[in-house]
């Protein structure tokens, strides 16, 4: 079924985003299906599989939603690991959680550079859909050269990658390329982990087992996953040159999630939320109007004199 542009992320509800207790993020998952969300993504590693299970019990009551999940991030990151034998065994893994005969998407979770021009991988993944395991599969990428190479593979149905107003490279070629393939674009960080929120402060403390406190340097993966890359305090200074951007009645990660629906070839931006509240408003992002191309335009000028030089050249 179609999907809203608006989905869900359900990292934050599994776990590394600090304690979300288990009422709030059925509480988040029902918000956010109240307001019209029918996308879902998650992750095997995602709480060990707490996230796809919340999700079960949220599909058990709404049978009607879409779900991706994505596999490849239980073992070290060598291309070897990628194998037929370990996508049958992660997906047993997936479908049990997830109390599915079949997956309605799965993702490559950002595999080394490698895995995107091996044969053998691509020709697994046809297999399982063949035998009914998925219905389709994508690629979840790090960077722009990566989201280029899943494009070109024939049987790829979408590429998640990074796309928010500090993480403006996708724009450049793999948006227009996605489109002319008919390849859906799926927009993760889109709040570059709540700096785009405009609630941070120089002063914010995070917990020790949220990423955002032990992953600021790359230390547990990928270091763009985190402020999608960015310096902590060039984030805070870019957020308040946005600010006076923010058209009244809209909250700032509501002006940056509408940023993200205006770029076409968007398919669908996938917020997360730890409690109802918050979903609700994601949701709500997408009832405002398109931003004003002067506002995109100055968007545009802060990237480019505070983030690009950050950013631009890594992803």
């Amino acid at each position: 079924m179609p999907v809203g542009v608006i989905g869900f992320g359900a990292w934050q509800i599994g776990a590394a985003w600090g304690e979300v207790g288990e009422d709030d993020a059925n509480a988040a998952l029902e918000a956010a299906v109240e307001a019209g969300v029918n996308f879902f993504d998650t992750a095997d590693v995602y709480g060990d599989g707490r996230s796809e299970r919340l999700i079960a019990g949220l599909r058990r009551r709404h049978p009607e939603i879409t779900v991706a999940t994505k596999m490849g991030r239980r073992v070290e990151q060598v291309p070897e690991h990628y194998s037929a034998e370990n996508f049958q065994v992660w997906n047993d893994d997936s479908r049990a959680n997830l109390e599915v005969p079949t997956l309605d998407l799965v993702q490559l979770h950002c595999p080394p550079t490698p895995v995107y021009h091996s044969e053998a991988v691509f020709t697994a993944l046809d297999e399982m859909v063949e035998a009914g395991r998925i219905r389709a599969y994508g690629v979840s990428v790090e960077t722009c050269e990566q989201a280029l190479a899943a494009i070109e593979r024939p049987g790829v149905a979408t590429v998640q990658i990074i796309l928010n107003p500090f993480r403006q490279k996708p724009l450049e070629a793999v948006l227009p390329a996605a489109e002319k393939a008919g390849v859906g674009v799926i927009s993760r960080v889109p709040l570059a982990s709540g700096l785009l929120s405009g609630k941070y402060t120089a002063g914010t403390e995070f917990g020790a087992d949220d990423h955002r406190n032990f992953n600021r340097h790359g230390e547990a993966f990928d270091v763009g996953e985190t402020f999608a890359g960015v310096d902590y305090a060039t984030g805070l200074a870019a957020v308040e040159r946005m600010r006076p951007l923010v058209p009244e009645g809209m909250t700032m990660a509501q002006f940056a999630l509408r940023w993200i629906l205006d770029q076409p070839g968007v398919t669908v931006v996938i917020p997360g939320a730890r409690n109802a509240e918050q979903a609700r408003a994601n949701a709500a992002a997408a009832d405002f109007a398109p931003l004003p191309g002067s506002v995109h335009g100055q968007v545009a000028a802060v990237y480019d004199e505070l983030i690009r030089p950050q950013v631009h050249h890594r992803w």
